[in-house]
C-alpha cells in the first residue's frame, strides 16, 4: 500500500520561503507522475504544479509560476516543491499527490487523475 508523507510546512512572512518535501513508501513512484494540490478554507483543492516520471516535464498554475519549483529524486523516492516569494493568497493546505499511470507521458492537472494522497501540510502565510 502507497503512503506519501509531506512535510516542511510552517508559518512564514509574505516574501519568505519554504520547501515542501513528500516521501512515499509502499512501493517506488519512480515511475509515476506526482504533483502538488491546495486547499484552503471553503475553497476546492486546486492544482499547484506536477512533474512527469522522469522529472523531464513540470506544470505550474498561472498563480505560482515562477515562484514556485518542483523537483523529484526517484533515487529516493520524493519529490519536493519549493516555495519562494510567498503570499498571504498561497495559505492553505498543501498535499502531495501520485498517480497510478505507469510512464504515462500525459501529466494530470486534475485531482481525479491521481489515486494516491498524503494527508496535507499546512502553510501559513502571513501579511
Amino acid at each position: 500500500q502507497v503512503q506519501l508523507v509531506e512535510s516542511g510546512g510552517g508559518l512564514v512572512q509574505a516574501g519568505g520561503s519554504l520547501r515542501l518535501s513528500c516521501a512515499a513508501s509502499g512501493r517506488t513512484l519512480s515511475n509515476n507522475a506526482m504533483g502538488w494540490f491546495r486547499q484552503a478554507p471553503g475553497k476546492e483543492r486546486e492544482f499547484v504544479a506536477a512533474i512527469n516520471w522522469s522529472g523531464g516535464s513540470t506544470y505550474y498554475a498561472d498563480s505560482v509560476k515562477g515562484r514556485f519549483t518542483i523537483s523529484r529524486d526517484n533515487a529516493k523516492n520524493t519529490v519536493s516543491l519549493q516555495m519562494n516569494s510567498l503570499k498571504p493568497e498561497d495559505t492553505a493546505v498543501y498535499y502531495c499527490a501520485a498517480t497510478d499511470l505507469f510512464r504515462v507521458t500525459a501529466t494530470p492537472m486534475l485531482p481525479t487523475g491521481y489515486r494516491y494522497w498524503g494527508q496535507g501540510t499546512q502553510v501559513t502565510v502571513s501579511s
